[in-house]
């Protein structure tokens, strides 16, 4: 009886359970609807989330979704660039929501240093870029997508060799001899972003090994307040980089492929073979090489062939600078990513592979990486994720633009010597200089790469408002070189030459950081954030080389029948430790202020001073907040601030502080002797005080948006590389000595002109900086044929040198000024003065933004002006016939007999007549050039989704379109990577120009 009665029990509460369950499900409501934007069509990607809870769902490509949710629910329904609606259910099954785009970016998250903020509340100057500023770009890394994009930042690609070093100025060179360019952190952790190359002294850039697919957004923080959380590496700025992450809602897949071709943006006219008959025969015949006297020729043929080894009556009619050209590049890229997630688990993963085939013979880049993105919910106030990436890139690469070796020097050819060798049919190996064709044939120089920028974390929220977050990320970098020039090469003479590096870098941070945002009553908002961080990085170098190989297959240095003297092995680091925290405070959303300190120790630094404290401050004040603002049909939002701040660098060689000594064996005895620097005890941070006004605005509804910032950057104790007496053993000497300053100011303006089915808007910005060396006690003068200074009064890398005065028209005499402004036909007799300025008097880009339906047009110009450019090849190949390198096709121009006015002297061969270093060959660098155009069509969605795609978009692109330029050079925007990039400025050395591209892809998403 009992074992029946807990049966009839079992039975009755299991009934109860069920009716329950029902009675709840029968509350619970299944919501279908559509989200669309004011033309009707339809919004993927939308959040669509139950408030108060994790539930919630993404739009499909035609704005449609579907949602269980609990009774009395209310959806909020938000997407990135519209206005988010809140709507209460009630008794609704059936929900269509019309999303306004947001007029305004004011509520936009904006990546800052160990957090986020509004653009609202932000009291610093920071530019912001998206994804699709950098995606589906022809270029190898990202920096190059963002070129006229960012006020402030100029940007320069320095070559048009693939994974070549991009230079980045944030508000003009804010040092001499340390590194001016800005601290590349990727997601929270500060990567490695100097040259380690060994092969080659050219730089090649180390940010080449992040997909730019990858990336989610990119913040510059330009002012010391919001730069200044990162204390001693941020005088010349942070660019932050956060890759994508998963989001909840419906998994999403995209599937993207592109294919293109390029072309050299400028090839130069150079002389064919009758011109150059003509040039060098007036050229010889001038100097007196023919005649009839004991020590001259019969005629111009024997000067030909004993000076240059040319046969004059050679048919031959080669362009050599051609030659150092592919007919076209190539480029394409496959690209895989998947997205989605749950209220506990989100994820990205991706993965891309990448192939450039460069415009310069030889040249070649490939790229494959994977990521994978990953944070999960322990529990709600509990979440740990990782970030996980693995690139690996081959770049097959050029010369230095110095070495003979380089393509484009193939131009200083005569077109009278042919490629190959009519005899035997091979490659030419008797022309006036080295013909480089012989190095693609019988050598390479590859570096081939592994890297992974990894990342994990754990965030904790033990009460309201605090958090808590521990994070440690890893940058590995490990680059094998192997450089090999055969047998009948230049470097490779008769037997082979063979140059092998493997560089190991290891960089590894923690981060440790606690976070607490509270409020006290309705009008006082507060966020303070107080953190610990360590960086160390390890850098690990091998290298040999050999000479000797029995056959050309045989490349390894193992196989070298002599392993000579290059061969090293050494280690090198460096370390920081830092303290730091941050105050913000908020009044009524309209009164701002924000204070950052941070404390840094440097293993770099001398046992005296090893630690610097650096700090900002700033205010801000929303004016349109105010009652007489608040409904204003033409003023939508005014907010003036103001930062004050303190920041520092240490980029200098990890020992500088240091007296250093090297193992020096002699015979078979070890020993040690001292290097060259001598130590410095003393030696500290090189500190930039930086001041910043700005004013953000948005009018008529936000139709027009802007904002304009004023600054001055001060940099003291600038640290630079001392020469001493030799007689003391020491070289050089690193020192606290000098100072700088940078004004300037930077303007950015974009409109709405037409918002309706076809929308239309354009944006610009420009930006002016004033560099200036304020007190230094000895002007630098750069070693190499350069007319870069550094000195007191000028801007950093002054053109400075003797001044080109043309051509006398009574003998065709070159002409150069004197002190009292006569002119000269001595060189030596000039006075050297200043001759122009390689920094521009401002720097700028345009966009412009069309859609209609489902097409859509998006253009970029970027321009410089006012900088001026030094063709530093010009003392060869645009020199009246001094020797027998191909001149360019303006030298036909020259004076000729009595009273002809020209800037190009009287051929004479030998005689240098304008030969000496000087302004002649400097010209105005200004350029504007259109950077991208972009046309894009979407596939209408009742006919997309007849398949399993949700989406697919194809497009075109052409990049470098057109340049416009005075400079005569191949290309305005190079800068040659022999020099010294700091105090060597606007140099062109038989450097590549950049690639034109055209390129067509498709997006489909799943």
């Amino acid at each position: 009886m009992k074992h029946k009665l807990i049966t009839h029990l079992r039975l009755l509460l299991l009934f109860a359970a069920c009716l329950y369950s029902a009675s709840a499900w029968a509350q619970s409501r299944a919501i279908s609807g559509r989200v669309v934007g004011t033309d009707g069509g339809g919004i993927p990607g939308v959040t669509v989330l139950e408030q108060g809870t994790t539930n919630g769902i993404s739009t499909g490509a035609n704005g449609d979704f579907s949602l269980t949710v609990q009774p009395n629910a209310t959806l909020v329904i938000s997407s990135v660039g519209y206005k988010a609606q809140t709507v209460a259910v009630g008794s609704q099954t059936t929900l269509n929501v019309t999303l306004a785009a947001s007029t305004t970016e004011l509520t936009e998250a904006i990546v800052v240093g160990y957090g986020t903020q509004t653009k609202a509340d932000l009291t610093g100057s920071v530019t912001q870029l998206s994804a699709k500023d950098v995606e589906n770009q022809p270029v190898v890394s990202f920096e190059q997508a963002i070129q006229g994009r960012t006020p402030g930042v100029a940007i320069s690609q320095g070559s048009g060799k693939l994974g070549a070093g991009v230079q980045i100025r944030v508000r003009g060179s804010a040092s001499v001899t340390a590194s001016n360019q800005p601290l590349y952190v990727i997601d929270g952790i500060p990567v490695t972003s100097q040259d380690q190359s060994q092969a080659n002294t050219d730089g090649a850039n180390p940010l080449a090994d992040l997909n730019p697919n990858d990336i989610e957004s990119i913040s510059i923080l330009k002012d010391a307040s919001s730069s200044a959380i990162y204390g001693s590496r941020a005088s010349n700025g942070v660019v932050i980089v956060t890759t994508k992450k998963g989001r909840q809602g419906q998994t999403k897949v995209n599937v993207g492929y592109y294919v293109g071709r390029s072309t050299p943006t400028r090839k130069r006219k150079f002389l064919n073979a009758a011109q150059y008959k003509e040039l060098f025969s007036e050229s010889i015949i001038n100097a007196g090489y023919v005649g009839t006297g004991a020590d001259q020729y019969p005629d111009v043929a024997g000067v030909f062939s004993d000076f240059g080894g040319i046969d004059y009556n050679s048919t031959s009619d080669t362009n050599w600078g051609d030659q150092a050209f592919r007919d076209h590049g190539s480029v394409s890229q496959y690209d895989l990513s998947v997205a989605g997630g749950d209220a506990k688990t989100r994820f990205y993963l991706s993965g891309t592979f990448n192939d450039q085939t460069g415009i310069i013979i030889g040249n070649r880049f490939r790229r494959g990486s994977i990521r994978l993105n990953l944070d999960h919910s322990i529990y709600e106030k509990l979440k740990v994720g990782i970030n996980l990436s693995l690139t690996r890139s081959v770049n097959d690469r050029v010369s230095d633009d110095n070495a003979f070796a380089n393509p484009l020097q193939l131009n200083a050819l005569p077109p009278l010597q042919p490629v190959y060798d009519p005899t035997s049919g091979k490659l030419n190996p008797n022309t006036l200089y080295y013909n480089n064709l012989l190095d693609q044939q019988l050598g390479s120089n590859r570096a081939g790469n592994f890297r992974s920028f990894s990342t994990a974390f754990l965030s904790w929220e033990p009460l309201k408002g605090l958090t808590l977050r521990t994070e440690v990320g890893g940058d590995f970098l490990n680059l094998n070189e192997d450089l090999v020039r055969g047998a009948g090469t230049q470097d490779g003479g008769s037997t082979g030459y063979a140059y092998s590096a493997q560089t190991q870098v290891i960089n590894y941070t923690t981060n440790n950081t606690a976070t607490y945002g509270f409020n006290l009553g309705d009008d006082n908002r507060f966020e303070a954030l107080a953190g610990y961080s360590y960086q160390r990085s390890d850098t690990k170098l091998t290298a040999a080389e050999g000479r000797g190989f029995p056959t050309p297959e045989f490349t390894r240095i193992a196989s070298a029948a002599v392993k000579t003297s290059g061969n090293q092995s050494f280690g090198t680091g460096f370390s920081f430790i830092s303290y730091f925290g941050r105050l913000n405070y908020a009044f009524r959303n309209k009164f701002l202020v924000s204070g950052s300190i941070r404390r840094d120790g440097s293993s770099r630094f001398g046992q005296d001073n090893p630690y610097g404290t650096f700090g900002a401050g700033s205010v801000g004040y929303v004016v349109s907040e105010e009652s007489f603002l608040k409904d204003n049909s033409v003023v939508s939002f005014l907010k003036l601030r103001a930062s004050y701040g303190l920041t520092g660098n240490a980029e200098i060689a990890n020992f500088a502080s240091r007296s250093l000594f090297a193992a020096l064996p002699y015979a078979d005895l070890s020993g040690t002797a001292p290097l060259n620097t001598l130590g410095n005890l003393n030696l500290t941070w090189e500190n930039t005080k930086q001041v910043d006004l700005g004013v953000e605005f948005a009018f008529l509804n936000n139709r027009i948006t802007g904002e304009a910032d004023v600054y001055q950057k001060t940099t003291t104790g600038l640290l630079l590389n001392r020469q001493l007496p030799y007689t003391g053993g020491y070289s050089i000497i690193t020192e606290n000595i000098g100072s700088l300053r940078n004004r300037g100011l930077e303007l950015a303006l974009n409109g709405r002109v037409l918002d309706g089915d076809f929308k239309l808007s354009v944006g610009g910005n420009i930006s002016f900086n004033r560099n200036i060396i304020t007190t230094l006690k000895d002007e630098i003068i750069p070693g190499g044929n350069t007319l870069s200074r550094v000195r007191q009064g000028e801007p950093i890398g002054v053109f400075w040198g003797k001044k080109y005065a043309g051509v006398d028209p009574d003998n065709g005499d070159a002409l150069y000024y004197t002190a009292d402004g006569s002119k000269t036909n001595v060189y030596a007799n000039a006075v050297d003065q200043k001759l122009g300025n390689p920094n521009p008097k401002y720097t700028g880009g345009v966009t412009l933004n069309m859609s209609y339906k489902g097409f859509d047009l998006s253009g970029l110009g970027q321009f410089t002006v006012g900088n001026d450019i030094y063709n530093g090849a010009g003392i060869y190949q645009s020199v009246n016939g001094d020797f027998f390198d191909n001149q360019t096709i303006d030298q036909l121009n020259r004076w000729q007999k009595k009273g002809d006015i020209t800037d190009i002297p009287q051929a004479r061969f030998g005689e240098g007549n304008g030969t000496g270093t000087s302004s002649r060959w400097i010209q105005d660098g200004s350029f504007f050039r259109l950077k991208n155009i972009t046309l894009g069509y979407n596939l209408p969605a009742d006919l997309v989704k007849k398949g399993y795609l949700q989406s697919v978009r194809i497009y075109v692109t052409g990049q470098n379109l057109a340049t416009f330029t005075k400079y005569t050079g191949y290309d305005p925007e190079v800068v040659s990577g022999l020099y010294n990039a700091n105090t060597v400025l606007g140099h062109d050395f038989y450097t590549p120009p950049l690639a034109k591209t055209f390129l067509a892809g498709v997006n489909l998403g799943f």
